[in-house]
């Protein structure tokens, strides 16, 4: 007998549970590798061949015609593809543009702003941020905290509901009607005892912040923390993000934060003009 005679390999015996547990794994792969080609096929567009047939998209990403007509289907359905209809190709969707944008949008805003947040800090000794609308939500995506030991933290990219925080709420005020409801219609859930959850009591504050220009945030989304934020535009007028202010309740009082609210404006407006954004007198 061979020593490899000599060798017991033990048989594993599969359950019906390990079977369903390999299934699955297999559904996830395979969704995980459906995402991958969707994503795969909007990489194929460039200047030069912006728009694509099923024939040369399928021998480009090297799958079936079949899987290109059911990818492209998908992503049709949520404006990420465009077909036209007088060759059938198809080519990137206006989706797209808006997301780019919206990149484009943080980036400048960021960059624009950075040293005039930087001037805010300095004469505030409190944290500021710099934030955008996404839908229902404010994302931060300029943060400086405060040097103090007891200071707000909030990183980039963090995400909050625009309804009851100032940052929000100095963008939402300048947004057309559809935009406040579909905030709202996002859902208005309480965060803390002092969160405004009704929607007429809520339109009245942002008309209020419309007419000050500056909002503020008495702990409306986090126990302990008070805010002050005001609007800032781009080149077109369009209030595209916020600069706030934001500390604790014992640093940050109710008269604090009106003491405050010019230079948080002052700066607001500054990077509105760097964005070229051009003051009207008495606007």
């Amino acid at each position: 007998m061979s020593a490899i005679d000599r060798v017991r390999v033990p048989v594993r015996r599969t359950t019906g549970k390990a079977t369903r547990s390999a299934a699955a794994r297999s559904t996830r792969g395979q969704r995980l590798s459906s995402v991958g080609t969707a994503i795969a096929l909007l990489k194929c567009f460039s200047a030069e061949e912006h728009e694509l047939g099923v024939s040369e998209l399928s021998r480009k990403l090297g799958v079936a015609k079949s899987t290109v007509h059911r990818l492209a289907r998908t992503l049709m359905a949520d404006g990420l593809l465009e077909q036209n209809p007088e060759n059938e190709k198809y080519r990137l969707g206006l989706a797209l543009f808006g997301l780019g944008a919206l990149v484009r949008r943080r980036m400048n805003l960021s960059s624009e702003a950075r040293q005039d947040l930087f001037a805010l800090r300095n004469a505030t000794g409190e944290t500021v941020q710099l934030a955008i609308l996404d839908g229902a939500e404010i994302m931060f995506v300029y943060n400086l905290e405060s040097t103090q030991a007891i200071r707000v933290n909030s990183d980039i990219g963090v995400r909050k509901p625009a309804f009851c925080t100032a940052s929000g709420r100095a963008i939402l005020a300048f947004q057309p009607d559809d935009v406040v409801a579909t905030a709202f219609a996002a859902g208005l859930k309480r965060r803390t005892a002092k969160t405004e959850v009704e929607p007429g009591r809520l339109r009245k504050l942002l008309a209020e912040v419309g007419q000050r220009g500056y909002a503020v945030e008495d702990e409306e989304s986090e126990v302990g923390m008070r805010a002050i934020a005001a609007p800032v535009r781009g080149a077109g007028g369009v209030v595209v993000g916020s600069v706030a202010v934001a500390g604790p309740v014992q640093r940050l009082s109710k008269d604090m934060l009106a003491r405050i609210a010019p230079e948080v404006i002052r700066t607001a407006e500054a990077i509105s003009s760097r964005l070229g954004y051009q003051f009207r007198a008495g606007f």
